[in-house]
C-alpha cells in the first residue's frame, strides 16, 4: 500500500514543482523518521529551486534516510528514490542521466518522487568495551566514526563496577537502536555523577559495524575521576536579598557527597521563594581540599549559585462579578522582598457589593498581609493580617476590624498544619437590632494537597485536596458565649486519561464535599457572621450567597450545621477554551449535627478561557428546588475554578 504525502498544491499544481510519495516500511517507528529526515519533504512548500538544486536534495535524501535506517538498527538497509514525469517512465534518482531527463521535461512539468526503503535485518549489539582515556599527548579516542574507528588508538581497557554496569543497561544481543545506545551513555554518566564522581565523563560511543555478523560493536571512553564532596558554596548576583536568608534556606552543605540531584533540589528550593527571575547552580572547578573532611572525602567540588532578582514591587487589579454578590473591584500593591528575606507585603483595597441580589449597598474590604517565610525554622511561615471590612448583606450589615496572626508549617510534601490567633471588633445589624461584638478565636488547621499545583489559580487535574479546621472562639460584649466551629472539606480530581479515554489534562471529573458544625452554642448565641451559611460558588451554585438554610422572609438567619457536595465535569476545547457542567447540593440546619435541614440542589454549565495565570470562569446556574423568595438563576464570573 502506498501512502501519499502531497504538500503545497495551489490551483491544481504544486508550487514547488514536485510531489512526494513515501511507501510505508512496515516499521511504525521508522516511517516518521524517514519523513522527518527527507529534505525533499521539508522544503516542498518552497519555490522549485531549479534542476541542479533539486538533484542536490535527492542526493541528500539518500544520506539522510540511510542515517534514519541505521538509527533503527538497519545497517544493511537500502534507500530507493525514483523520479517520474507525467509522460515519461520513472528514472532512478542515482541515474547519471537524471539532469538530462529533467531538463528535457522543462521547468513547468510536475515531478513525482517516490521514496521507499528496504530495511534488511536488524543488527544486534555485539561487543561492548570500556576504556580509560589516553594521556593528552597521545590524543583522545572518539575522533573517528564507523569502521575507521578500528584504527583509533584507545586507552587501557577497564571494567566498570557492577552497579555502573547495571545503570548502563545495554547488553550484547539487544537491537542496535541508536536511541537506546545514547540513552545508555546518559544513564552511565548520570550514575557516575550521582555517586560523587563530579568530574566524570563518558564520551559518545564509537560504533563499528560488522556486516558479516550483523552486529554493532561499541567502544566507550569513560573517565570516572575521584569521588568528591560538595565544596564551598557561594552566591552571586544578590542585590537586596540577605546572604543569611539564602544560607538558612539552602538544603545543601559543604562536605556532603557530591550529587547533581541534590544540587538541583537546592536550586529549585531557592526558585520557590518567588523572588528570583533566574537561579542557576554549577560546578566551579578546580577541586579543593577540605579542611575538615567528612565521610573520608578529602577533595571537594566548589559550587556557585548565580541569581538574578525579580522586580520587587508590582501593582495589579482585581475584579469579579456574580449576580448574588454583585461586582467587586480593586487594586493590590505587593512587595515580594521587603527586608531581604523574601518577606511579602501585600496591600489590597476593594470596593464590594456593586449590585447583587444578596447585597443591600456598597461595601469595602481593605487589608494588609505580611508573610515571613522560614520564620524561626525552615518551612515555617509567619503571616499577619490587619483588615477593615464593611458589607451590607441581606442577612446582616457588618462593619469590622480584624487582626490575625498565625504560623503554618510544611510537614511533608503534601501535609501542612497551621495555628493562628484572631481578634475581631465588629458592629452587626440584623433584623433591626444593632449589636457590638468582640471575638477572640484560635483557628487550627491541617491541610493535605496531592494535586501538585503550585499556583492556586491553576486548575488541578489529579490528586486530592483536603482540609480540616477547628476554631475555638469566645464572643464578648453582647452576651459572652464560647463555641467551636469545625469544618472539613475534600476535593478529588480524576483525569479520564487514566481510563484511556482522552489526552492527559483534557477531561476532568472534579468532586467536592463539605461538612461543618458549631459546637457549644445555639444559633442566636453566636454572632451572625460566625454562623454557617450556604449558597453561591463556595457551596451551592444557583442559590444566592447565604440563600440556603433557615430564613426570615428573604433574610438568612444562618445555622450551626452545614453539608454540601459538588460533581463537576471539565472539558478542554481546543487550546485556550473549555466547558464545564455541574450539579451542587447542600443544606444548613439549626442543630450541631450535619445532614439536617432542607436539601437544595443547583445545576448549570459554564465556559472557560485559559490564560497564562489561570482560567477565566463564567458559570450559569439554576436552582432545582428554590425557595419562594429565592432567585431564579445566578451568573458567576471569576478567575480560577470554583475548587
Amino acid at each position: 500500500m502506498i501512502s501519499s504525502l502531497m504538500i503545497g498544491l495551489a490551483e491544481g499544481r504544486d508550487v514547488s514543482g514536485y510531489e512526494v510519495d513515501v511507501k510505508p516500511s512496515g516499521d511504525d517507528a521508522l516511517d516518521p523518521l524517514v519523513t522527518a529526515s527527507s529534505l525533499l519533504i521539508s522544503l516542498q512548500k518552497a519555490k522549485y529551486p531549479g534542476d541542479f538544486a533539486f538533484i542536490a536534495r535527492l542526493r541528500s535524501d539518500y544520506r539522510n534516510i540511510s542515517e534514519a535506517l541505521q538509527s533503527r538498527g538497519y545497517y544493511d538497509g537500502q534507500v530507493i528514490i525514483t523520479v517520474s514525469l507525467a509522460d515519461k517512465a520513472p528514472i532512478d534518482a542515482k541515474d547519471p542521466h537524471l539532469f538530462d531527463y529533467l531538463r528535457a521535461a522543462g521547468q513547468e512539468s510536475q515531478r513525482h518522487i517516490r521514496i521507499s526503503v528496504v530495511k534488511g535485518d536488524v543488527f544486534k549489539i555485539g561487543t561492548i568495551g570500556f576504556y580509560l582515556p589516553l594521556p593528552p599527548e597521545k590524543g583522545e579516542a572518539g575522533k573517528a566514526e564507523g569502521p575507521a574507528a578500528e584504527g583509533v588508538a584507545w586507552g587501557q581497557p577497564m571494567t566498570l563496577p557492577q552497579d555502573a554496569q547495571a545503570r548502563f543497561g545495554l547488553k550484547p544481543g539487544q537491537p542496535a537502536i541508536a536511541e537506546d545506545v545514547l540513552a545508555a551513555q546518559g544513564r552511565l554518566l548520570h550514575g557516575l555523577l550521582e555517586t560523587g564522581h563530579a568530574q566524570a565523563r563518558v564520551d559518545a560511543p564509537i560504533a563499528m559495524v560488522d556486516k558479516s555478523a550483523k552486529t554493532l560493536n561499541l567502544k566507550l571512553t569513560v573517565y570516572e575521576g575521584p569521588i568528591v564532596a560538595i565544596g564551598p558554596i557561594t552566591f552571586a548576583g544578590m542585590k537586596r536579598t540577605r546572604l543569611s536568608f539564602l544560607k538558612n534556606r539552602l538544603q545543601l552543605h559543604e562536605g556532603e557527597l557530591y550529587r547533581p540531584s541534590k544540587i538541583e533540589a537546592a536550586r529549585q528550593d531557592i526558585v520557590d521563594t518567588g523572588i528570583f527571575s533566574y537561579v542557576g547552580a554549577k560546578n566551579e572547578p578546580p577541586l579543593v581540599t577540605l579542611a575538615r573532611p567528612q565521610h573520608g572525602l578529602q577533595q571537594a567540588m566548589p559550587v556557585v549559585i548565580k541569581l538574578q532578582e525579580s522586580k520587587a514591587r508590582n501593582i495589579a487589579g482585581q475584579a469579579g462579578y456574580s449576580t448574588d454578590l454583585g461586582g467587586r473591584a480593586g487594586v493590590d500593591w505587593t512587595h515580594r522582598n521587603l527586608f531581604g528575606g523574601a518577606e511579602r507585603l501585600k496591600v489590597t483595597a476593594l470596593m464590594t457589593g456593586l449590585g447583587g441580589s444578596a447585597q443591600q449597598g456598597l461595601g469595602y474590604d481593605f487589608y494588609t498581609d505580611l508573610l515571613k517565610p522560614d520564620f524561626l525554622r525552615r518551612q515555617q511561615n509567619l503571616s499577619l493580617r490587619v483588615e477593615g471590612v464593611k458589607q451590607l448583606l441581606y442577612s446582616y450589615h457588618q462593619t469590622a476590624l480584624i487582626i490575625r496572626g498565625g504560623i503554618s508549617r510544611n510537614l511533608s510534601r503534601y501535609w501542612n498544619i497551621g495555628a493562628s490567633l484572631s481578634v475581631e471588633q465588629e458592629k452587626i445589624r440584623q433584623f433591626g437590632a444593632v449589636n457590638d461584638y468582640f471575638i477572640a478565636s484560635i483557628p487550627l488547621s491541617a491541610t493535605y494537597d496531592s494535586t501538585e499545583v503550585s499556583n492556586p489559580i491553576e486548575p488541578a487535574t489529579h490528586g486530592i485536596r483536603a482540609n480540616i479546621t477547628v476554631t475555638p472562639s469566645e464572643s464578648f460584649e453582647h452576651g459572652n458565649s464560647f463555641f467551636t466551629i469545625m469544618s472539613a472539606s475534600i476535593s478529588h480530581y480524576f483525569d479520564l486519561h487514566r481510563l484511556g479515554l482522552t489526552k492527559p489534562g483534557r477531561s476532568i471529573i472534579a468532586i467536592r464535599g463539605i461538612v461543618g458544625s458549631v459546637q457549644g452554642a445555639s444559633v442566636f448565641q453566636i454572632p451572625p457572621d460566625q454562623r454557617l451559611y450556604a449558597g453561591g460558588p463556595a457551596t451551592v451554585r444557583g442559590f444566592r450567597y447565604q440563600g440556603i438554610g433557615p430564613q426570615q422572609g428573604k433574610y438568612a438567619v444562618g445555622g450551626t450545621s452545614l453539608d454540601a457536595g459538588t460533581v463537576e465535569f471539565r472539558q478542554r476545547v481546543m487550546q485556550k477554551f473549555g466547558v464545564a457542567a455541574f450539579v451542587d447540593a447542600g443544606q444548613v440546619g439549626e442543630g450541631s449535627r450535619p445532614f439536617q435541614g432542607t436539601v437544595r440542589v443547583g445545576y448549570g454549565a459554564g465556559v472557560r478561557y485559559y490564560t497564562p495565570i489561570g482560567p477565566v470562569r463564567l458559570d450559569f446556574a439554576l436552582p432545582m428546588n428554590r425557595p419562594r423568595n429565592g432567585d431564579k438563576w445566578e451568573f458567576y464570573v471569576g478567575l480560577g475554578e470554583t475548587f
